[in-house]
């Protein structure tokens, strides 16, 4: 359903950049004007990240994390507004099924699988470039699309068990879950639906998490959907969820987090005491799903060599 929506999404601005273009060529507009428009139409994300970016910096200050700078936050401006392009434009609503779940390779398994967990307004589309590699180490994994894309965070549950109890299958090991935004929270749900505390933790190698609105975020504020509203700051679900979850769980998480994070701000928002918290300066939402330090933290779980010149094709 989602593709579909952003395929929508996606054919509207093709048709809105070809209808500037001819009305420019109908009243002589020159070609900064015919460029200025159809990059609007065709990259609607950059005056919209913008003023998220604005937002930001005007209410994202965090005593616990560094304060970026206009520096930083232009950087992240910039990567995100390509990031989003080629995630939302091209990878979601085109390739989502593409590079179907890869099984277990012949012979004993060397390694744990990974079970990978998109955000809002996601499908698996968004982890593209790692299922590439993934397939290249010859890792098994599963990559979900979860539905309803708008429902409450705990409809994801029984999605997530299934995967996870395929890869433990295959692999006779515990999985890696790497999850972006609300869903670390939907692995979180998973894992506090387990009726053995202890059991359910063991039952993943490591979780890592990427710009997920851990305490809630600033931003939820403008959702309305339910998962939307889930997540904002104080929420009664977050805080039903923080409570049942202990230390040792806590330390079983690593969560990527920065201060030039556009959706999920204040930053340290992004963390839970007690885990393995990494800060990720001048880098936005959706491009930390790419960045070089996420990858190389999953490559040490998976016993992955990063020093090795293809580990990072």
């Amino acid at each position: 359903m989602l593709a579909r929506l952003q395929q929508l999404m996606v054919a509207t601005s093709v048709v809105l950049a070809l209808l500037w273009l001819a009305w420019c060529h109908e009243a002589g507009l020159g070609p900064f004007a015919m460029t200025a428009g159809v990059a609007l139409a065709l990259l609607p994300q950059a005056p919209v990240l913008g003023l998220e970016f604005v937002l930001l910096a005007a209410f994202g200050r965090d005593a616990a994390a560094p304060r970026a700078g206009a520096t930083a936050l232009v950087r992240a401006w910039f990567g995100e507004v390509l990031a989003s392009w080629r995630v939302f434009n091209w990878q979601q609503p085109f390739f989502a099924g593409r590079l179907p779940d890869a099984p277990v390779p012949p012979g004993p398994p060397e390694r744990s699988g990974v079970l990978l967990v998109h955000g809002y307004f996601c499908n698996r589309g968004v982890w593209l470039p790692w299922l590439r590699r993934l397939r290249h180490h010859g890792v098994p994994y599963r990559a979900l699309t979860l539905e309803p894309a708008f429902g409450r965070i705990d409809d994801w549950v029984p999605a997530i068990e299934a995967a996870v109890a395929a890869l433990t299958r295959q692999t006779g090991r515990p999985p890696l879950v790497v999850a972006h935004s609300m869903g670390g929270l939907a692995v979180r749900a998973w894992l506090a639906a387990q009726p053995d505390a202890a059991a359910a933790d063991a039952r993943v190698l490591r979780v890592l998490t990427i710009a997920s609105p851990h305490r809630g975020t600033w931003m939820a504020r403008f959702g309305h959907s339910l998962n939307a509203r889930q997540m904002r700051p104080g929420h009664r679900w977050l805080a039903q969820l923080a409570a049942g979850e202990s230390a040792a769980r806590h330390a079983r998480f690593t969560c990527f987090f920065g201060h030039a994070d556009n959706i999920v701000f204040p930053a340290t928002t992004a963390t839970l005491a007690g885990a393995d918290n990494h800060h990720l300066p001048a880098v936005a939402h959706v491009a930390m799903v790419q960045h070089p330090a996420v990858w190389d933290e999953a490559c040490r779980w998976l016993q992955i060599d990063v020093a090795r010149p293809d580990a990072r094709q």
